[in-house]
């Protein structure tokens, strides 16, 4: 079994004692979105997991901490983008997160640190000009410290198109998109970066930018040293390339206040599962009530080759 910690929240840089508190039980209990009252319990000992994929925007809680994942083979996707307050209004200062991102490499490798520059999002402010200039600013910076690179441009969705439109976010012309892909991967290339996408349709392997898989299967394989062939996720996007996993996150928890966050539905939402978060709870920003009902979580077998590969 794959864990996603956790598309759902950023649980490294707000949750990390309450992941670790669970690591010690060997469990967790998940909350099925579109079932409220259908709750599964997760076994999360080592020995049924594959690997965790850990995603974040500011991981800095947990860089002292990693002894406690020892047993465990992961990796992060972690997100720093070049946007200021106005998008991104609760993180800390980027300098601090960079610092954050070179600390975390240096302990655990380059392979295992995966940059998200995530969203892209054009605006008269944000040009194409300037997230041009930015990458290559940053790209050489985290060169050195991570192996790939990944990139998406925002989704107008439904549910996030109020905040995003505050500071005029526009949909990318076809043009202007190959534009950006093309910049971007030039870029790359000269810093020595495989580049990918997530999550998108349009093709852009003219300029060397294949689909990408956030949660790996041929990764986590050369991590493992051992072929790992699991089923592509058919509960994500139509373009995702993500093999399964299972998120033990929740929505509607995270106080980063991303304008472009599909994961969080109002502020006020939010604040009130905040207040109900609980450290040593085996539900996140929550407890198992008495109309809920708890199944264990059987564990889908992935075909597993032991011959080394790597």
């Amino acid at each position: 079994m794959i864990l996603s910690v956790s598309r759902r929240t950023d649980i490294p840089a707000f949750y990390s004692e309450w992941f670790f508190n669970r690591l010690k039980e060997r469990f967790a209990l998940v909350r099925n979105p579109m079932n409220p009252h259908q709750i599964s319990r997760v076994d999360i000992s080592p020995k049924n997991i594959d690997c965790i994929v850990l995603w974040s925007k500011d991981p800095e809680k947990m860089i002292g901490r990693l002894d406690e994942l020892a047993g465990y083979t992961y990796y992060f996707q972690f997100t720093i983008t070049p946007y200021n307050r106005d998008i991104e209004p609760n993180l800390r200062d980027k300098r601090e997160i960079f610092g954050t991102f070179v600390k975390l490499s240096e302990m655990i490798g380059r392979e295992r640190v995966i940059w998200r520059y995530d969203p892209v999002i054009v605006t008269d402010r944000f040009t194409l000009e300037w997230h041009l200039k930015a990458f290559e600013s940053m790209a050489g910076k985290l060169c050195k410290y991570t192996d790939k690179c990944v990139i998406s441009f925002v989704d107008l969705y439904r549910k996030i198109l109020r905040n995003i439109r505050t500071v005029g976010a526009k949909e990318l012309a076809e043009g202007d998109l190959q534009a950006l892909a093309g910049g971007f991967s030039d870029i790359a290339k000269a810093n020595d970066l495989v580049l990918e996408s997530c999550s998108e349709l349009v093709d852009l392997s003219a300029y060397g930018i294949q689909h990408g898989r956030c949660v790996d299967d041929r990764l986590i394989s050369k991590l493992l040293g051992r072929e790992l062939t699991v089923s592509n996720d058919r509960n994500q996007r139509e373009a995702c390339g993500c093999v399964e996993s299972v998120d033990i996150g929740a929505y509607n928890t995270c106080p980063n206040g991303c304008l472009y966050c599909y994961a969080n539905y109002s502020k006020s939402t939010v604040d009130k599962n905040r207040r109900a978060y609980d450290p040593d709870s085996p539900m996140l920003c929550d407890r198992p009530g008495g109309d809920d009902r708890i199944t264990i979580r059987k564990k889908k077998e992935s075909k597993d080759n032991q011959t080394k590969l790597f």
